[in-house]
């Protein structure tokens, strides 16, 4: 799915995102708030999903909010400035990038960052519940 192609994309390219996990937590709740991991580094960024919308896993599509800490349950509208392409458990699993500012390479490097390490934790996961479907970062595409 390209930028131009996400759904519930306005005229401005913002889009509405529902704060599941604000900057800094260590819970990560899936969309209907069941908790999906506890993990031991807080999250550099607010983490949410577009909802209204479907990705390949059957979930609303992810999405990053950088910028200040916002609460879960928050609804916010901010333009998409690029997507993570990730792979999980084999399949394409995109997180869009949202921010009230442009992405500076400071913004960058801490996304990838980020996936870099989340990806070697989900595979020692994975590894021990012997589900070994590929997880991977790919790179970032700006918008």
């Amino acid at each position: 799915m390209r930028l131009g192609e996400l759904p519930g994309l306005d005229a401005a390219g913002c889009v509405e995102v529902l704060i599941e996990v604000p900057r800094f937590s260590f819970v990560k709740r899936d969309h209907n708030g069941r908790v999906q991991l506890v993990s031991p580094l807080p999250c550099p960024f607010n983490y949410g999903s577009l909802p209204g919308t479907r990705a390949c896993d059957g979930d609303p599509i992810d999405a990053l909010v950088l910028g200040p800490r916002r609460a879960r349950g928050e609804l916010v509208r901010l333009p998409a400035r690029g997507v993570v392409r990730f792979m999980d458990a084999g399949a394409a699993d995109p997180k869009w990038i949202c921010s009230a500012a442009e992405l500076t390479a400071a913004d960058l490097r801490e996304v990838q960052r980020f996936f870099s390490v989340y990806v070697v934790a989900k595979r020692v996961l994975n590894g021990l519940l012997r589900r070994p479907a590929p997880t991977r970062f790919e790179r970032i595409e700006l918008a």
